[in-house]
């Protein structure tokens, strides 16, 4: 389907902000190659991570029920999130390219439509994906990352057996805790420590030999325990044999990896980087990757389609592949910088948000660039 002159005369009422003929075609193209290119693209990794895992499933005699409906059906939504750039920037330059080989990029700009509003159905279509994109960040994919992972953890990976050594929490303002460590084998923190500090100085300290969960009473029974309470200069000391004890730190705390922020919710996730705020906890920074990561991510969607529209609108010697090799070559690059990004984040040299919104402001400057040097 060529855009005839009537159809191009159509669209000349920039004024207007009505969907016209050539709207509906270029939102056609767009939305239905970002499809295809979804469907090879998922397909082909499906394939290649299915040869790759194979051998595991054999050997750990995971069912075929599980590998289709709890990996695979779980996997597709966290594979398209990831790669939902690229998939956005590469459909841009190839339809687009096709467009301008077609000369219909020319006709469209020779029959008075400005290049700015040529953009309009490309901006319809990205706030299509970033829509999408983010129901499946906020909604969808944290439930089936807990799917995926609780089957890669029983047959792919090693169970998780590690101990958790020198956990410091603030559990709240003036109560710390601390555990030497704790066996996931039988739920029991060993080397127990809760301190409360008034100012500069201890108020209390209850410790214990070993700390074991109550999965019943949802508590902690600490064994062989010592409490010192310090009044006035004077300490008072009680012993006892088994003491229960409620906390908000709960067994969930322990066994939390650093992956799991990927399978809870926006609100869950809100009232855990609360909480780690408040304890102290390091593994903080993970949570709040994911959050930041949730939003950023989507709406680079906006971004990499005005790279795509003012890169591949002028017809190139090199034709559609020169235009797709440097589409690949800037898609990579971005998501290789937001892996980057990461890093500024566990080395302590940027904060979370400005670390996972930086390669946006930075690739946005040269879609601007771009965009302004674009055949007008």
């Amino acid at each position: 389907m060529n855009l005839s002159k009537e159809h191009i005369r159509e669209s000349i009422r920039d004024f207007k902000p009505q969907i016209t003929t050539m709207d509906r075609y270029i939102i056609k193209k767009f939305i239905g190659t970002y499809i295809v290119a979804l469907l090879l693209i998922i397909g082909i990794v499906i394939i290649f991570d299915l040869s790759e895992k194979v051998d595991k499933f054999v050997t750990n005699q995971a069912p075929l029920k599980l590998i289709i409906f709890q990996y695979y059906a779980n996997f597709i939504p966290y594979f398209v999130n990831m790669f939902s750039p690229m998939f956005v920037f590469l459909t841009v330059i190839f339809f687009t390219s096709k467009m301008a080989a077609n000369t219909e990029i020319i006709a469209i700009l020779a029959g008075g439509i400005s290049f700015k509003r040529l953009m309009w159905p490309y901006f319809i279509s990205a706030t299509a994906i970033v829509i999408f994109s983010l129901i499946l960040n906020l909604y969808v994919i944290p439930p089936c990352n807990k799917g995926r992972l609780d089957f890669e953890q029983k047959y792919v990976r090693k169970k998780y057996t590690e101990f958790s050594r020198n956990v410091h929490y603030q559990i709240s303002p003036g109560t710390f805790l601390y555990v030497q460590s704790f066996a996931p084998s039988n739920n029991t923190a060993y080397g127990f420590a809760l301190e409360t500090i008034e100012g500069h100085e201890i108020k209390s300290k209850l410790s214990s030999t070993e700390a074991q969960w109550d999965s019943t009473l949802q508590a902690w029974k600490l064994r062989d325990y010592v409490l010192r309470t310090f009044e006035d200069g004077v300490e008072t000391v009680k012993t006892g044999r088994a003491l229960d004890t409620a906390l908000t730190v709960t067994v969930e705390d322990f066994y939390r990896r650093r992956n799991t922020v990927q399978t809870l919710p926006n609100g869950q996730l809100k009232r855990l980087i609360r909480d780690q705020k408040i304890r102290g906890d390091k593994d903080v920074m993970f949570s709040l990757i994911e959050q930041n990561e949730r939003w950023s991510m989507p709406f680079a969607a906006f971004i990499l389609t005005l790279i795509g529209v003012s890169l591949s609108s002028v017809k190139r010697r090199g034709g559609i592949g020169l235009n797709i090799g440097i589409g690949i070559a800037l898609s990579f690059s971005y998501i290789l910088f937001m892996r980057f990004a990461q890093m500024f984040v566990y080395s302590g040299a940027l904060p979370p948000f400005i670390a996972l919104w930086l390669p946006n402001v930075l690739y946005l400057i040269i879609a601007i660039y771009l965009y302004r040097i674009a055949p007008k």
